[in-house]
């Protein structure tokens, strides 16, 4: 019975670990999977424990527990599937133009291959129940340990249940291959890993088929694929922390010039009324010139231009906290695209927008982003002159490294080198009756999703902006 207890406890581990990859994998459809997965290895390890506790238990109650708990193992391939249909299903470098393997990969992992699985699964878990796959359990004993326990004695049709086990071979060399292929490297470390240590898992699983080797085998495995997992994942959290603790440090001196600069035009604003009160029975005095009248005229105007300036300053600096979740990015931009339609139309200009992958998901706040997209196209079209004949605007979307990373090339008038910092903050602005929001918003919300836009280039033939931010949630947290 202690033997049990003690597997049961290593069954136990895979579940905690699962939980905590929840926070880490927050956002991603990974985690839920996961989770299936290690309660699946959770109740296989039961299903082992329950063999031990012969001295507490009636032999029929054991084997009715052991058929149940077989659940963990069957069930555990249709959950690995998922695992390896929602790695496919979410790789950018999956699309229609992709290489044959990666179209294969598309008809192999499909929702209607996931459904077959699932429902061949819950047949063989049905077949388990029968005397067909088990005939019932007898009593063996470790000779070396001294440690009595039941084995289960196979049916003529048990082997349907092995080759049933043996697709979590293919299964794991599978997801071992498409994780080569990710570009998110923090998804790609730990798909690697997670196929390398989940094939040692199954070596293990497979020796508890032989009833020398005992029933303990698995939880060795278990515990050597619980470990290995917890230091995949202190690495990727580690890096994710210190790029996450990087951008933090970087809003932190934001938000603090922001909070001074709002401080300051409160005070500008009450300074303003006060001159603009003055002011005002100064004009009413009947002994003023002409030529004095004309004086408080222009600190009427001066002050309501500091005013406006100021408002506009403070609506900027105290732009509200924004919400993120799981978003399309193709959709968010050709949404921006059809959104400025007229405008890019009155204006002869043309957007091109390539549409490198299939889908893009990112964690981003989808209003403010198609916000930013349509200030870009504005921007860039307005920079164009109408002499030129050569209109266009080029976005290229592209999954580099940790994050994403958005190109916008038009064939503007260009911008001096001298002004690829200053053009993004507020009311900087070479057109005429601008307010130079524009940019210093796109600059603001770039941030928020703890990433930056710069100037890669810029000339006589046209500006390039790149914007790089995270793609998955753990990029986007938010300071507690």
């Amino acid at each position: 019975m202690i033997v049990g207890l003690f597997v049961i406890m290593v069954g136990l581990i895979p579940i905690v670990l699962a939980i905590s990859s929840r926070k880490i994998l927050k956002g991603s459809e990974l985690s839920t999977s996961f989770l299936l997965y290690m309660l699946c290895i959770s109740v296989w390890q039961a299903d082992i424990g329950v063999l031990y506790f012969g001295e507490v238990l009636e032999e029929s109650t054991i084997l009715v527990l052991f058929k149940l708990m077989r659940s963990g193992t069957v069930f555990a391939i249709p959950v690995f599937f998922y695992i390896a249909y929602v790695s496919v299903q979410n790789s950018p470098w999956l699309n229609e133009e992709t290489s044959p393997f990666a179209k294969y990969l598309l008809r192999i992992f499909s929702r209607k291959s996931f459904y077959f699985i699932l429902i061949w699964s819950v047949l063989v878990f049905l077949l388990l129940w029968t005397p067909m796959a088990i005939e019932g359990i007898t009593s063996r004993k470790i000779e070396t340990l001294g440690i009595h326990f039941y084995f289960p004695v196979y049916g003529s049709y048990h082997w349907i249940y092995a080759i049933h086990m043996c697709n979590y071979l293919v299964l794991i060399f599978l997801i071992f291959m498409i994780s080569k292929k990710i570009p998110n490297p923090y998804i790609k470390e730990f798909l690697g890993k997670f196929s390398i240590f989940s094939l040692f898992l199954f070596i293990s699983g497979a020796l508890n088929f032989y009833p020398k080797t005992g029933a303990l085998v698995s939880s060795l495995g278990v515990i050597f694929f619980s470990i290995s997992i917890i230091i995949a994942f202190i690495r990727m959290n580690m890096q994710m922390m210190m790029r996450y603790n990087l951008l933090v440090e970087r809003q932190k001196k934001l938000d603090y010039v922001g909070n001074l600069a709002g401080s300051l035009i409160h005070e500008v604003l009450n300074t303003a009324q006060v001159i603009k009160g003055f002011n005002s029975v100064l004009s009413s005095s009947p002994s003023l010139t002409e030529e004095d009248k004309e004086k408080t005229a222009i600190i009427r105007k001066a002050t309501d231009q500091i005013e406006e300036l100021s408002h506009n300053y403070r609506d900027y600096i105290q732009f509200s906290k924004i919400d993120f979740k799981i978003e399309d990015l193709n959709e968010i931009i050709q949404e921006s695209i059809d959104f400025k339609q007229e405008f890019l139309r009155e204006n002869d200009v043309k957007v091109i927008f390539e549409k490198r992958y299939s889908s893009v998901k990112a964690f981003v706040n989808k209003t403010y982003l198609r916000q930013v997209f349509i200030n870009l196209i504005k921007n860039s079209s307005q920079a164009i002159p109408r002499h030129t004949s050569k209109r266009s605007i080029k976005i290229d979307v592209e999954i580099k490294n940790e994050g994403i990373q958005i190109d916008v090339i038009d064939t503007g008038i260009g911008i001096p080198k001298l002004e690829w910092e200053s053009v993004f903050d507020p009311f900087t602005s070479n057109k005429e009756g601008g307010m130079g929001m524009g940019l210093p918003f796109v600059k603001k919300i770039i941030f928020e999703h703890r990433g930056d836009v710069t100037i890669m280039d810029s000339s006589c033939q046209g500006t390039h902006f790149r914007i790089h931010f995270p793609q998955y949630e753990f990029g986007a947290l938010q300071e507690e």
